[in-house]
């Protein structure tokens, strides 16, 4: 008997907008369609007035001047870009410093939080029934991360260590800045997008924050988890 070999697996993480548009085609089939790209290759597409069609809404969603409803800031569209990269990272195991690294049902893993959801979409993807997070609360005295993965790895040691360049080019986000806000926005969307990618449909967040970005945090969980999944906020 010939022994089955094991699949082999890809080497870049999840592509969240491929996942997207499988979920939209699983609701919307017909609104899927075949156009000629600019080689002239048939390629999939989506047909946006059938769509809107389909939800009940033939209002041009896509209208810049259109005044409507929502959260926005400078930045939003890089942030989203981020969402949308993939990674060809990969975790490497550390058994001298684990225990009982072959039974345990424990995983601590080390390394930019951007990156490390973005490895865990394929394995967790829908899975997880809890999640905690304690990030920055922008006081003006943290470091925002900032998001430059030409040299991810570098950058991502300089920040937690608040070393190199960043600690002395002051790169602390002071509230004098006139970006104090968005920078924490920037930083939080992606991370909380994909980190509900990987809860359940029974699955919590927990998130602490202080008065800094309170308000700031809820609209952005709002947008994204919600606001009819928004349960309680607890004064502390």
């Amino acid at each position: 008997m010939t022994k089955e070999q094991p699949a082999k697996l890809a080497g870049t993480s999840l592509d969240i907008s491929a996942e997207n548009r499988t979920r939209l085609k699983a609701l919307f089939p017909d609104v899927f369609t075949e156009t000629r790209n600019d080689n002239g290759d048939l390629v999939e597409s989506i047909d946006f007035e059938k769509l809107k069609a389909e939800l009940g809404t033939f209002s041009d969603l896509f209208e810049s001047r259109r005044e409507r409803y929502g959260m926005d800031w400078p930045g939003k569209k890089d942030a989203l870009r981020l969402i949308q990269t993939s990674s060809s990272a990969t975790l490497k195991p550390c058994r001298k410093e684990s225990v009982n690294f072959d039974i345990t049902e424990n995983l601590f893993i080390e390394g930019d939080n951007l990156e490390v959801l973005r490895l865990l979409q394929k394995s967790y993807y829908g899975k997880v029934k809890i999640i905690y997070i304690d990030p920055p609360y922008n006081t003006g005295k943290e470091f925002i991360y900032p998001d430059n993965y030409s040299e991810s790895l570098e950058t991502y040691l300089e920040y937690a260590g608040q070393q190199g360049r960043w600690k002395e080019s002051g790169a602390a986000n002071s509230k004098e800045n006139p970006r104090y806000h968005t920078k924490w926005l920037n930083m939080m969307y992606p991370r909380l997008y994909l980190a509900r990618n990987l809860l359940r449909d029974d699955g919590v967040i927990f998130i602490s924050i202080d008065d800094n970005e309170a308000s700031n945090l809820r609209k952005l969980c709002d947008e994204i988890f919600g606001e009819e999944n928004h349960i309680t906020t607890l004064a502390m």
